[in-house]
């Protein structure tokens, strides 16, 4: 075993199937269904156009300011594979541009995380491919390694293994674990068909405010004479 510069085989991901079931419910419900726990940096921020997030992840630990590693993930990637790369966060050097986000194009993967910088952000910014990152530099990358494919990486807390399902949209980003899509699925699905519903009530005005005053009167708020 050589840890540190290794790639190993993904034993599970979750189902193109939940992929898209998925892809139909707000990040933001599946949050509030995880009791609003994990979270996948608030820096990280989507760098596209336009385009909602969903598959199983293929992880990247790389060295910082380093991408060789993320080329070969690229090579191995297997259609609605997204790759989420754990770059330390770091700034220094843009690990993915144009060309690379033309290659994850035609290998059919439906996005990328880069827990550190892009380049050719205008172009990149102009495309509906998703590409979260944590931020933009012009500086390119080195391609000397060492990193790891397919193991458990952590962003800002939240842990993603290979094959967890890896959601975003404009409000960020969230990792499903693999054992828990069927249970959250349900609750974020009937957490969105309640508020579509409040919606509807809101635009007939039959919205009912009543919780707001019982709540700041149960806490024991002060209210004026």
């Amino acid at each position: 075993m050589s840890i540190g510069f290794r790639v190993l085989n993904v034993v599970r991901k979750v189902s193109a199937e939940w992929v898209q079931r998925y892809r139909e419910v707000p990040v933001a419900n599946v949050s509030d269904s995880m009791h609003r726990m994990t979270a996948g940096g608030a820096h990280l921020r989507a760098m596209h156009r336009q385009g909602v997030l969903a598959g199983p992840a293929l992880t990247v630990k790389a060295r910082p300011g380093d991408n060789l590693m993320l080329h070969y993930a690229l090579d191995i990637a297997q259609p609605g594979d997204v790759i989420v790369v754990d770059a330390g966060g770091d700034l220094s050097n843009a690990l993915i541009g144009e060309m690379m986000v033309a290659y994850a194009i035609k290998q059919g993967v439906a996005g990328i995380v880069i827990n550190g910088a892009i380049r050719d952000a205008a172009c990149i910014g102009a495309g509906d491919f998703p590409l979260f990152a944590a931020g933009i530099t012009h500086r390119g990358p080195y391609k000397d390694g060492p990193g790891e494919i397919n193991v458990p990486i952590a962003i800002d807390g939240i842990v993603i293994e290979p094959g967890d399902l890896i959601i975003g949209d404009d409000d960020g980003l969230l990792c499903v674990p693999y054992d828990e899509v069927a249970a959250v699925y349900d609750r974020a699905a009937a957490k969105h068909g309640a508020e579509l519903k409040q919606l509807e009530q809101i635009a007939r005005g039959e919205n009912s405010r009543a919780w707001v005053l019982e709540s700041l009167k149960s806490k024991g708020c002060q209210f004026p004479d």
